[in-house]
């Protein structure tokens, strides 16, 4: 803080805010499931940051700081299909810029641990993206993809998704979860271009 003459300034920085979004159904009959990839993702984040999630209004928040930028990460407790209603309340919120979103989302056509990220595209037949572009009205938002796999017969999609990754799953997705993390950081501190350029080739195929 400043004095000038009887006046007093203050220094007032203003930093560059990002929300990250998990997506994912809440409750613990859900914890663990495929559908829950992306609150699996930000509490590996949140866990490796040190800090804990309170559940406030449309998800559950917490906040850290990268090199001078405010990561907010978000997982909705609207379930799936209205993931939109919290995104939009906390980008308003917060005032957050469109290309400071970052949705991480399960995505059944990519092999069990694989990542994509994009920085627009369609919702892929998923509610909760589906959800996000309909209410915020655009396409034109980052998402990272994690492959969930789709070994399951015809007509058992929604058991699949909402079933429970095992120990063997876990092997996989392990070293996935470690990568997604940081690739929301580099999101943060480098960009969306330089992030898919650096990460995309070395995850695509998960196994």
């Amino acid at each position: 803080m400043k004095r000038l003459g009887h006046a007093t300034v203050r220094n007032i920085i203003i930093m560059d805010k990002y929300l990250i979004v998990g997506l994912g159904n809440p409750g613990d009959e859900y914890a663990g499931t495929r559908h829950n990839t992306g609150f699996m993702i930000l509490d590996a984040f949140a866990k490796a940051s040190n800090i804990i999630f309170e559940d406030k209004r449309y998800g559950f928040i917490c906040e850290t700081s990268l090199k001078g930028r405010k990561v907010i990460l978000l997982k909705p407790t609207t379930y799936m299909n209205l993931s939109g209603n919290a995104v939009r309340y906390w980008m308003n919120k917060e005032n957050i810029a469109l290309e400071h979103l970052l949705v991480i989302v399960d995505d059944l056509s990519l092999p069990l641990g694989a990542l994509r990220l994009k920085g627009k595209g369609s919702n892929g037949g998923h509610n909760g993206l589906g959800n996000i572009q309909s209410v915020i009205g655009t396409q034109q938002y980052a998402r990272l993809r994690v492959g969930i796999g789709n070994d399951f017969p015809k007509g058992m999609q929604v058991d699949w998704v909402l079933g429970k990754y095992d120990e063997e799953d876990m092997k996989v997705l392990g070293p996935s979860i470690d990568s997604a993390v940081d690739i929301i950081k580099s999101f943060v501190l480098a960009g969306l271009n330089i992030t898919m350029n650096q990460f995309n080739n070395k995850h695509a195929n998960g196994k």
